[in-house]
This record gives C-alpha cells, structure tokens and sequence, in this order.
C-alpha cells in the first residue's frame, strides 16, 4: 500500500512539475515574441511627413508658398471639421476616393505642393493616408506631405486651437 501511495505521490509531483515547466515555457516564449515583436509603424514617416503646428504656420503665413490641402479621409469627418480651404476628396482606402483624388490633381502641375490628412483615427492604424500619398507619387508629384495625426483630427488640429471649417466648403 505504502508503494501505491508513494506511486501516486510521485505521479501528482511530476504531472504539477511538467505542468509548471509547460507554463513558465509558454510565458517565456509570449515574453519573448511579445519583446522582439515591433510596435506598429506609422504609415509613413521622415520628410514625407509635416507636423500640424508647421501646417499651420505655413497657412496662416501672408508669404510663400500655399499647399494644396486635400482631406483624404471620411466625408462625416470633414463636413464636422475641416482645415480651412482644405478639400474632401475622398477616403483614399476605397476606389472611388482614389478616383476623385486622380480626378482633381489631373491637371496639376507635378511640382505642386500638395499636404494630405486624414485624422480618422491614430495614425498607425490610419487606411487613407498612405494609399493616397503613394498614389500622387506614383503619378509623379514630387512636393507631396502628409500631416501628421498621431492620435485623430480633434487632437492634432481641434484642441491646439487651430482655424477650422464646418460642413462642405
């Protein structure tokens, strides 16, 4: 009896022992995988890029050069707040906001400074920018920015005080 005893006592030992080391094994591959996995990259970045506050600066300035500043995000975005003089073409995620966008640069000059935003949501999960930016690109403009909206519009431009417009313009 005592050696049927002394059986199951080592059985239930060695099972919480391969069940422990079966558990901190997979924690320390998750740790591992989560430590070595990179955080979300920005849609685009460097001098691609232009921050809000530059944005700003640039057109309320009485001199030098105005963007274009096309919003490439959802319509419900920019009929409740837009850059001023800023025009909706479309969420640059579907066709047919690819599509007005083709339409309304078509005629431009390729040298045309032109400044993309979106500010739908943070901007590593952002599904208008990039598309829209790699598409004037691809057309070849050369003078392409995308601002910068690291969370959404209302923070970037809203809540600095920035000039804003309401409905179609």
């Amino acid at each position: 009896m005592k050696n049927l005893l002394d059986r199951r006592s080592f059985m239930i030992t060695l099972g919480s022992a391969v069940g422990a080391s079966v558990f901190a094994g997979t924690a320390i591959a998750q740790s591992s995988a989560n430590s070595k996995a990179k955080p979300a990259e920005p849609p685009l970045s460097g001098d691609m890029l232009i921050q809000p506050e530059e944005l700003h600066k640039m057109l309320e300035s009485p001199s030098g050069e105005k963007p274009l500043v096309f919003q490439v995000g959802f319509h419900i975005l920019y009929t409740q707040a837009h850059i001023p003089g800023s025009e909706y073409v479309g969420p640059d995620s579907k066709e047919e906001g690819m599509a007005m966008l083709r339409k309304r640069v078509a005629s431009l000059s390729r040298k045309s400074l032109i400044v993309l935003y979106c500010g739908c949501c943070p901007w590593s999960h952002c599904p208008n920018v990039k598309p829209a930016y790699e598409g004037l690109k691809s057309m070849g403009f050369t003078n392409v920015k995308v601002m910068y909206v690291a969370d959404n519009f209302g923070t970037a431009w809203v809540n600095k005080g920035y000039p804003i417009a309401k409905g179609e313009s």
